[in-house]
This record gives C-alpha cells, sequence and structure tokens, in this order.
C-alpha cells in the first residue's frame, strides 16, 4: 500500500475541486514554503514540502493524470508515470507570475528539482558530470564583536568546497577524451520496462542517470569533475546585523553543472564586557558619587565610538536611567539608530570620617530627620582608629 498522502488532502481541496481552486491552494501553499521565505534551518523541510505540494498539483492540475488517479489512486499514477514524467504538461507559469510580486521568481524550482534530473516543466536537464544542475549551498558562522555589529565590518573567511576540476574542466573525462553516449540507454539516462497498459521507467544502471559513461577518468579528479578546494572570500557585514542573522552570497557555494550554490553566513555576535545589546538599544551603568548625585556633575560615558560627556541633574536617584540619542546600533533594515541608555548607580561611603559625620548629621537636623545616637562599641572603634 502507498505511503503517499492525498493529493487532494495535501493541497487541502476537494474531490470535486475546480481547475481554478487547485491553483488557487497551490498558490498560497508554494508562497507558504517557498524556501526562500523560511529561516535557513527549516529550508531543508520545506524543500520537501515543495516538493509535495507541487507533485500534488502536476497531477490535479492535468485532466488525464487526475482521471487516472482517481480512479487507481496513486498506485495508478506511478505504474504509469515515472516520476518527473508526471510534471511534464503542468502549467506552472501563472503561478510563477503570483510568485514574483512577492520578490521570488521561478528559479526556485529549479534548484528544487534538480536532484532528480528535470526541470519543473519536465524537460530533462542537462547531462555530463553526475553532479545536480545547481551546487550545493554552504553555511558558516562568523563570530563578530558588537562594535562590527554596529557599524559593519569586512571579513576574510576560509572556505572549503567544491570546485571544478581545473584538469578536466569539469567533464570528469581525461583530457583529449570526452564522455560517451551510454549503449544501455542511449542518452536517456533512463530506461522503460513495458508490461501490457503499465509502463515503468527507471535509471539507467549503467549510467546512472547520467545518459553518458566515461571510459578514461581524469587522473586529478578521478572522473568526478570537481576537486575540493580552500577559498579564503571577503565578506561584508551590513551595520546593524544580530546573533543570528544570516546573509546570503550568491555563488559562493559549491560547484554545479550549470550554476554554483550560494554561501550562508550565520552572524554570532560576541558578549561585550561593557554594553548589553536590547534590539537596536545598548545598556550601560556608571557609579557616581553621593555628591554628585545630590549636587549634579557632568561625568564622561563609555559608547560604542569612544566617550562623551554627560550632565548628571542634581537630585539624581540612584537606578535611573538617561537616554542618549543616536548612540545605539542601526537598524538592518531601516538604518535608524538606536539609542545608548545608561544606568546611573549612586555609591552610598562606607566608612565615613568624623567630619564627613559631622556634616551629615548636620544636614539631616536641619532636615528635620531623627539621628540615631551612637553606640558605645561603635565610640570605641573611632578611639582606636
Amino acid at each position: 500500500m502507498s505511503t503517499k498522502r492525498d493529493y487532494y488532502e495535501i493541497l487541502g481541496v476537494k474531490k470535486n475541486a475546480t481547475l481554478e481552486e487547485i491553483k488557487r491552494a497551490y498558490r498560497e501553499m508554494a508562497l507558504r514554503y517557498h524556501p526562500d521565505r523560511v529561516p535557513t534551518e527549516q529550508k531543508k523541510e520545506a524543500e520537501e514540502k515543495f516538493k509535495e505540494i507541487s507533485e500534488a498539483y502536476a497531477v490535479l492540475s492535468d485532466p488525464q493524470k487526475r482521471a487516472l488517479y482517481d480512479q487507481y489512486g496513486h498506485a495508478g499514477i506511478d505504474q504509469r508515470y515515472a516520476y518527473e514524467d508526471i510534471f511534464k504538461g503542468a502549467d506552472f507559469s501563472d503561478i510563477f507570475e503570483g510568485l514574483s510580486e512577492f520578490g521570488l521568481g521561478g528559479s526556485i524550482f529549479d534548484e528544487i528539482f534538480s536532484d532528480l534530473g528535470f526541470d519543473i516543466f519536465g524537460r530533462r536537464s542537462r547531462r555530463g558530470s553526475g553532479r545536480s544542475r545547481r551546487g550545493r549551498d554552504l553555511e558558516i558562522t562568523v563570530d563578530i564583536t558588537l562594535e562590527e555589529a554596529a557599524f559593519g565590518t569586512e571579513k576574510i573567511i576560509t572556505l572549503p568546497r567544491y570546485e571544478e576540476c581545473s584538469v578536466c574542466g569539469g567533464s570528469g573525462a581525461k583530457p583529449g577524451t570526452k564522455r560517451l553516449t551510454c549503449p544501455q540507454c542511449k542518452g536517456t539516462g533512463r530506461t522503460v520496462i513495458s508490461s501490457g497498459f503499465f509502463q515503468l521507467t527507471q535509471t539507467c544502471s549503467r549510467c546512472r542517470g547520467e545518459g553518458t559513461i566515461i571510459q578514461t577518468p581524469c587522473s586529478e579528479c578521478g572522473g568526478e569533475g570537481r576537486t575540493r578546494v580552500i577559498r579564503k572570500i571577503k565578506v561584508k557585514i551590513p551595520p546593524g546585523v544580530d546573533t543570528g542573522s544570516h546573509l546570503r552570497i550568491r555563488g559562493e557555494g559549491e560547484a554545479g553543472t550549470v550554476t554554483r550554490g550560494d554561501l550562508y553566513i550565520i552572524i554570532e555576535v560576541k558578549p561585550h564586557p561593557v554594553f548589553q545589546r536590547q534590539n537596536n538599544d545598548i545598556l550601560t551603568e556608571i557609579t557616581i558619587s553621593l555628591s554628585r548625585a545630590i549636587l549634579g556633575a557632568e561625568v564622561e560615558v563609555p559608547t560604542l565610538d569612544g566617550k562623551v560627556k554627560m550632565k548628571i541633574p542634581a537630585g539624581t536617584q540612584s537606578g535611573r536611567i538617561f537616554r542618549l540619542k543616536g548612540k545605539g546600533i542601526p537598524d538592518v533594515h531601516t538604518k535608524a539608530v538606536g539609542d545608548e541608555l545608561v544606568k546611573v548607580n549612586v555609591e552610598i561611603p562606607r566608612n565615613l570620617t568624623a567630619e564627613q559625620r559631622r556634616l551629615i548629621e548636620e544636614f539631616a537636623r536641619i532636615s528635620g530627620e531623627d539621628i540615631p545616637k551612637e553606640s558605645l562599641t561603635d565610640k570605641i572603634k573611632k578611639a582606636f582608629r
């Protein structure tokens, strides 16, 4: 029994749904599960979901395939069509137009289905090296300081990746030789087994779906068509990034037969000894003396780009927070700059001289406050200081 989910259930439509209802349902789900609209860690899951809904749409939007599915279920489709043939004749063009208004192109279909050897319109993809048409995406974590996150920076990263073999040019064949058409599948990459009404198409066992074979492999890459190298890449990190931000650098992933994959930079901002980040604001603390808190003063305050003077008004209470406008971190999208929040802590002196105590007691008397009498123990301690 097939373990596949029901195509109608996948798209969330009834069995008597019209073609327009099927298209509308597919378009909504394509937007929801488009791999470019999800976080990097969810991309693989989204691609699998995207394949599932695209397969359901390709069958249900085709009258002949839909009739076969309604009568025999998945068994009718699986025995009549190879997986790539399911997509032949399916019209995705209007779906592409719908996605474009959200800034999402149709190229994602090529990327997702390239490992199967065909594009979304059912055309066979270009054969040659055993790799997918689009190279594999790579991901690397880069540590930066809070200052670098605030003002932007450039980093040189060391990246191991596969690139097209420089000796054979990616063909996998020894220079002076070339790949030959597979004699078993005649270059199609597929073999067909017929049994009455049903036909089963499967990947050619000799060329493994390539359509071509190599008689004399390249000595450098062993017929792989690519070699592993170490590259140093300059990466520009924009102002405003935070831990978890990811940057996409197109074409810096691994090599494919047609295009390279992309490189994803995951940002990790190191803890700062003075500042704490709160969205686009930063928080720091300073300590001032009791006399400065009472009388007011001008103090130096650290910021991300050096010290500045800040006025402390008379009568400042411990724990009060002052705001320095524009001394925070810019928003990575809007470029609006956050503020620096300065929390003031008032230090209470622990050991008073006799003169300091006398003056404070005098202040307390003038303020009408009760003055605690000195204990005998305190008087003895004073005498022996």
